[in-house]
């Protein structure tokens, strides 16, 4: 076996565990109300994360609580947020998990941002029937 073989066959379940991960923070995002949720594929897109979970709250305190669901959620199952950031503001947060990034706005912030359109080369993952 090659080397570029090698690499893709270590790096498959990575990505699929990823995308598994991706869909949880989703599913968590709508257990406590999250709206218009989507999940991006950046693979491809660039190198530096595998997806994007967007979600927008109806509220700061929704907000936090999106957050902090999803992070217990996430340490469940043995992953460490790396960085937060928009946390003390809560228009715009970030967690950071390395190769999934989930990002909770207001509808402002939301519609300012425009990630999707931003991103609008990479696939949107359907994780409501995965």
């Amino acid at each position: 076996m090659n080397t570029a073989t090698v690499r893709s066959l270590v790096q498959a379940p990575r990505q699929e565990a990823a995308l598994d991960r991706a869909f949880l923070c989703a599913r968590i995002a709508d257990d406590n109300k999250g709206r218009d949720i989507i999940v991006l594929d950046m693979r491809g897109v660039t190198p530096l994360y595998d997806f994007f979970v967007l979600v927008t709250g109806g509220s700061r305190r929704q907000i936090h609580t999106i957050v902090e669901e999803i992070d217990a959620a996430m340490n469940a199952h043995g992953d460490r947020r790396l960085g937060v950031e928009g946390y003390e503001s809560s228009r715009w947060v970030v967690q950071d998990y390395g190769d999934v990034v989930v990002h909770v706005f207001d509808e402002d912030a939301r519609r300012y941002y425009a990630l999707e359109e931003l991103w609008a080369d990479a696939k949107r993952r359907e994780w409501r029937s995965a």
